[in-house]
């Protein structure tokens, strides 16, 4: 299985064309720039301060300016040209598995790429928080068009796993915290992860950002998680901790903890109101993502 290098992640540029991030649901509060209205309103960016006219909103008085100058004075706000889009992906060792043509953490990475180009091309400033563990979270500020890619790409190849490692569970909810302290109203928000330990964490956690953004959820999975293990005997584990697993003896608990994960995913999906797109390690991400983004379609 080849892990993916930068060549591999530049040329994705060309898979991006024609696939747009805004075929989604609306956040629960006003989008802002290009993807709401185009009137001037009390956006998050400052233009300039006139004088108080008839039909000017009261909460926009300048009041120092107005004492300054002995009349109304009203500040005026323009919303912002581009949505920040932020990727949120989860690059933990315990991705590093895969029984088909990649590994989960290289389909993330994969994913990641092509989602940043996709939004970059589409006019939105990119931005990231990724996460390889609960200590090394790494956070790349929203960027415009080329700025916000390349080093998001070089980020991605730092982060991932390049070999089996004790799985770090927390690293989606140490990059979701620092998510928190970064996003905007308005923000979309596309998280990337195998979502392994869902069903130990609080899903609380979410809901402040869900709130005001929109959110989507891209899952990598492999098959051999949902099918189990064939008959035989197979050894796994890390480097000095080995056992021996009887295929056929371990599918039934094999399969349960898989059921268990698809549930909570589920839930948590329903709660934030957030569409689920499930990537395959069998299957290459440009077949996955361009028939759901493909000319603005939803996510499903």
């Amino acid at each position: 299985m080849i892990i993916p290098t930068l060549e591999e992640l530049l040329a994705l540029r060309g898979a991006a064309h024609g696939l747009s991030l805004q075929g989604r649901k609306r956040a629960r509060a006003a989008l802002i720039g290009a993807h709401a209205s185009a009137q001037r309103g009390r956006g998050l960016e400052f233009q300039e301060v006139r004088p108080y006219t008839p039909g000017d909103d009261p909460r926009n008085i300048d009041w120092r300016v107005t004492a300054r100058r002995g009349r109304a004075h009203t500040k005026l706000y323009h919303e912002e040209r581009e949505r920040p889009v932020w990727l949120l992906v989860d690059l933990q060792p315990g991705c590093f598995f895969g029984s088909r043509r990649q590994l989960k953490s290289a389909l993330i990475v994969r994913a990641a790429a092509l989602l940043a180009w996709i939004a970059a091309l589409d006019g939105d400033r990119v931005g990231a928080v990724i996460a390889s563990s609960p200590a090394t979270v790494r956070i790349l500020p929203a960027q415009s068009r080329l700025r916000g890619v390349l080093p998001l790409l070089d980020a991605l190849l730092a982060a991932q796993p390049t070999a089996p490692a004790e799985p770090a569970p927390q690293a989606l909810s140490a990059a979701l915290r620092a998510a928190a302290q970064l996003i905007r109203p308005g923000s979309q928000i596309l998280a990337l992860s195998d979502f392994a330990a869902l069903a130990a964490q609080d899903d609380s956690a979410w809901l402040p950002i869900a709130r005001h953004t929109d959110i989507r959820l891209y899952w990598a999975t492999d098959p051999l998680e949902a099918q189990g293990l064939p008959a035989g005997r197979y050894r796994a584990g890390l480097p000095g901790r080995v056992t021996v697993l009887d295929g056929e003896r371990a599918r039934a608990a094999w399969r349960s903890a898989w059921q268990e994960r698809e549930r909570h995913l589920t839930q948590l999906s329903q709660r934030l109101a957030a569409p689920v797109v499930r990537l395959d390690t069998s299957v290459s991400v440009e077949s996955v993502l361009r028939p759901a983004l493909l000319g603005g379609s939803s996510a499903a």
